[in-house]
């Protein structure tokens, strides 16, 4: 299995380099560095770097930077180093800026064969036109007015947004991006990467071809609300090639694939930015949304990220992907990895009346289907703590936990059975229980089989812990269900628990990702935990129907 998903675009390049179109493969991975990435962007790092990977090829990292007004260094770092985390090393890490001066001759170029003209219509007046399939009447100004005004517009000489640089193309054409696109816009704010120089900005439409062909790039891959660019991409690039610094061939082919999207969440960049400046998370980082930081810091594994994008594969196929897929993969990923231990999340104490003093029991970490070995010294005391859950005082049928009158099993150590109940306000506080003896590791002598196995720890060795329990950030499969997505915001998308864990995990590294058993997936919280206060992350839950082997 390659790195990249085998689809319609790894036949394409395997065909282009069998027959000689190419000498080698070139990618490139060309986020705007306006927000944080997602796992949507997932899809379009491992098709791009995987391909790279899997031809003996390259890709570049390259930052797609032609808005000054919404672009941060901060959003650059952060993409690079999300990149990085998935497990790819771009070949180069370059900015769209750095060719600003290039694209300024190409736009010249253009402006003397007559194939670009200065336009002095608002924004509101150019759709109405473009609209109807109309010229504008500036459209046929000479080419001398032309170059003389877009220099000027070069010089800083007119405020924002009042002239574009236009393509001359059709006004009518049947591809309405093909209408005159602009080429160029005057915005007087400085660049993150390119300061002050310019006041005038290359459109996507125009600066995407061109960075392509610097660069030499073969497969220009992009998602298929592009594909109706693929009209002006190829224009620029056949009216331009072999000018301005450009080679004659061979020139980059743009292709489309289908984006990535989920379930239960949003994906969208607008609506992104909604929640974490609204207040809804706590940040870009906060593990509730889809933002690979968010993942990261949940204790999703990058190794999981990248067989989702294997299994979700890549087509022209718009289709949304079910969270169900996405939890069974990080759950695949971190089942053989991940130490089994013990902790209660919402404890409710227990005081066995007929057992003193303490012992250590010799439990194993990994259960028989994973085939590892490992075993660590688990506390046993005589006031332990149990899942409040786990007790019923009037248990409904087929109940398998501790109730009255109905033993249970605590894992790795002994039968338990209940002598009685301590109550407050109409609230259990207390459950009085004693052990039968003979039953640590070993069934009762009088025949009497517990009815389920429960977790718990030692109440005196337990390591206290927040727990931090992440669910799907809406309701519903489509968030958008109803119009206004944040009414569809599930309010138990995160619940915090103060509980105990075994203290076995003092020893391990903070990155150790845990099956608490019965319970879920956990690592500490690389942000907030901290030795003596720890912070759980649950990353995912167990299978429904989970039971301890």
């Amino acid at each position: 299995m390659g790195v990249a998903p085998e689809s319609f675009i790894t036949e394409i390049v395997e065909k282009d380099l069998r027959e000689g179109r190419y000498e080698a493969l070139r990618t490139r991975f060309p986020p705007e560095p306006n927000g944080y990435l997602h796992i949507g962007h997932a899809r379009s790092i491992v098709l791009n770097f995987g391909l790279a990977l899997d031809f003996g090829g390259e890709c570049n990292l390259r930052f797609d930077d032609t808005n000054p007004e919404t672009e941060k260094e901060e959003y650059a770092r952060a993409i690079e180093e999300d990149v990085r985390w998935l497990g790819f090393t771009p070949t180069r890490v370059l900015y769209a800026s750095d060719y600003f001066d290039q694209m300024y001759e190409c736009a010249l170029t253009l402006i003397r064969e007559g194939k670009a003209y200065v336009d002095d219509l608002s924004e509101e007046e150019m759709s109405a036109l473009r609209a109807e399939g109309k010229p504008s009447p500036y459209r046929e100004r000479s080419v001398e007015e032309n170059l003389d005004l877009f220099q000027r517009m070069a010089q800083g000489e007119f405020p924002t947004g009042s002239r574009v640089l236009r393509a001359k193309i059709d006004p009518a054409h049947p591809n309405f991006k093909l209408r005159d696109p602009v080429l160029y816009r005057i915005v007087h704010a400085p660049h993150y990467h390119a300061g002050d120089r310019w006041v005038i900005y290359p459109m996507y439409d125009f600066a995407h071809p061109l960075e392509d062909f610097i660069e030499g790039i073969t497969h220009s891959l992009c998602t298929l609300e592009f594909e109706n660019n693929r009209a002006v991409y190829d224009w620029v690039i056949e009216n331009l090639k072999g000018k301005c610094g450009l080679p004659e061939a061979p020139r980059p082919y743009q292709y489309e694939f289908a984006r990535l999207d989920l379930t239960y969440t949003v994906l969208s960049k607008r609506k992104l930015i909604k929640l974490v400046e609204g207040g809804y998370v706590s940040g870009w980082d906060d593990p509730r949304l889809p933002t690979l930081r968010a993942l990261r810091r949940r204790g999703v594994r990058p190794e999981a990220i990248r067989t989702f994008i294997h299994k979700t594969g890549v087509s022209r196929h718009e289709a949304r992907v079910e969270m169900e897929l996405l939890e069974e993969v990080i759950r695949d990923d971190l089942n053989p990895l991940a130490p089994r231990v013990l902790g209660v999340l919402d404890p409710l104490e227990v005081v066995l009346t007929n057992y003193q003093g303490e012992e250590w029991v010799d439990a194993p970490y990994w259960p028989r289907d994973i085939g590892k070995e490992g075993n660590r010294p688990l506390p046993f005391s005589q006031e332990i703590y149990i899942e409040r859950s786990d007790f019923s005082l009037n248990p409904p049928k087929g109940w398998k936990r501790l109730a009255p009158g109905q033993r249970v099993r605590l894992r790795h150590a002994y039968v338990m059975e209940l002598e009685d109940v301590v109550e407050e306000n109409g609230e259990v506080k207390l459950l009085k229980a004693r052990i039968v003896p003979g039953t640590l590791g070993a069934n009762p002598e009088d025949g009497i089989k517990p009815k389920g196995v429960i977790h718990w720890v030692s109440a005196r060795h337990a390591l206290p812990v927040e727990f931090r329990l992440y669910d799907r950030l809406f309701l519903t499969e489509d968030p958008e269900e109803g119009g206004d997505f944040l009414k569809n915001l599930n309010p138990r998308a995160l619940e915090v628990k103060q509980g105990f864990i075994e203290p076995s995990v003092a020893q391990d590294p903070p990155d150790t990702r845990y099956q608490l058993e019965r319970l879920g997936y956990f690592w500490q919280d690389p942000v907030d935990s901290r030795p003596g206060r720890l912070v759980m992350n649950r990353i995912v839950p167990l299978k429904e129907g989970y039971r301890p082997s």
